[in-house]
C-alpha cells in the first residue's frame, strides 16, 4: 500500500526534487544546442547548424512531458521551467534563425537587415502575449517557429523575393489571431498529426544528411506537410468550438 506523502503533509524524498532539477537541466541543454549551431554558423556549415536546432526542436518538443510527470511546479516552486522554456525557445526557435538566414545569403543588406529585425520583435510580441495559446492547445498567431520557416527556406534555395515575401507574411499573421495546430498537444486528429510530423522528420533528416537544398522526393514530403499544417490552420474554425475534444 502506497502512501501519498502530501496528504499528511510529510517531506517528500530528496530524490524527487533532484529529479525535478534534471528535467530543467534537459530543457537547458537546449541553450546548448543553439549556441553550437551558432558556431556551425560561423563556419558556414548550415547543415550541422539545423541538426543542432533539431535536437534542440527534440528536447523541446518532450521535456513538457517529463516536467509534467515529475510535476516540477510542485517540486520546485522558485524555478519557473516556462520562464526557461522560453528564454531557450527565443534563442532555438528565432535567434538563430534569423542568423541563419542572414549568414545564408537570404537576408542581406538593410533591408534583410530590417527583415531579420522584424522577425526578433514580432517574435517578442508573441512570447509574451498572454492570449497565445488556445484552450485546445492551438497558437494564437504564427507561433514564431522561425526554425522551421529558415529550415525550409535553406531545404527550398529559395530566392531573396520569396523570402522577402514568406517574412513580411509570417510576421504579419503573428498579430492574425489565427489559430496554429501543435502537433503534439493537439488531441484533434492526432493520428494524422504525428503522422505528418513523423514525414516531416523524416524528410528533414534526410535533406540534413544529404545537404540542402533538399532532394526532390524530400521537397515534395516538405511540401506536403507544409500545405497540410497550413491549410488546416486555415480550416481550423470550421472544426467547432470543441475541436480539441
Amino acid at each position: 500500500m502506497s502512501i501519498d506523502p502530501h496528504r499528511f503533509d510529510l517531506p517528500e524524498p530528496e530524490g524527487w526534487r533532484w529529479l525535478a532539477a534534471s528535467v530543467h537541466l534537459f530543457t537547458a541543454l537546449g541553450s546548448v544546442c543553439a549556441l553550437l549551431a551558432l558556431h556551425a554558423l560561423l563556419d558556414r556549415a548550415y547543415e550541422t547548424a539545423f541538426l543542432w536546432l533539431g535536437i534542440a526542436l527534440i528536447i523541446d518538443g518532450i521535456d513538457g512531458a517529463f516536467a509534467r510527470a515529475v510535476d516540477v511546479k510542485r517540486r520546485l516552486p522558485r524555478f519557473s521551467g516556462e520562464k526557461l522554456d522560453q528564454v531557450v525557445d527565443y534563442i532555438t526557435y528565432v535567434f538563430v534563425p534569423a542568423l541563419a538566414l542572414q549568414l545564408g545569403g537570404y537576408l542581406t543588406g538593410i533591408w534583410g537587415g530590417i527583415l531579420a529585425s522584424l522577425i526578433l520583435l514580432s517574435s517578442l510580441y508573441h512570447f509574451c502575449d498572454n492570449g497565445n495559446k488556445a484552450d485546445d492547445h492551438c497558437f494564437v498567431g504564427f507561433p514564431a517557429i522561425w526554425n522551421i520557416v529558415a529550415f525550409y527556406v535553406f531545404a527550398f534555395a529559395l530566392p531573396g523575393w520569396a523570402v522577402s515575401i514568406l517574412v513580411l507574411v509570417c510576421v504579419a499573421l503573428t498579430f492574425v489571431p489565427m489559430r496554429w495546430l501543435h502537433p503534439m498537444r493537439v488531441t484533434a486528429l492526432r493520428p494524422l498529426n504525428l503522422t505528418m510530423s513523423a514525414v516531416w522528420a523524416l524528410a528533414a533528416v534526410w535533406t540534413v544528411a544529404t545537404g540542402f537544398p533538399a532532394s526532390a522526393g524530400a521537397m515534395a514530403a516538405l511540401g506536403v506537410v507544409a500545405l497540410y499544417g497550413v491549410g488546416l490552420s486555415v480550416l481550423w474554425p470550421l472544426l467547432g468550438e470543441d475541436n480539441d475534444r
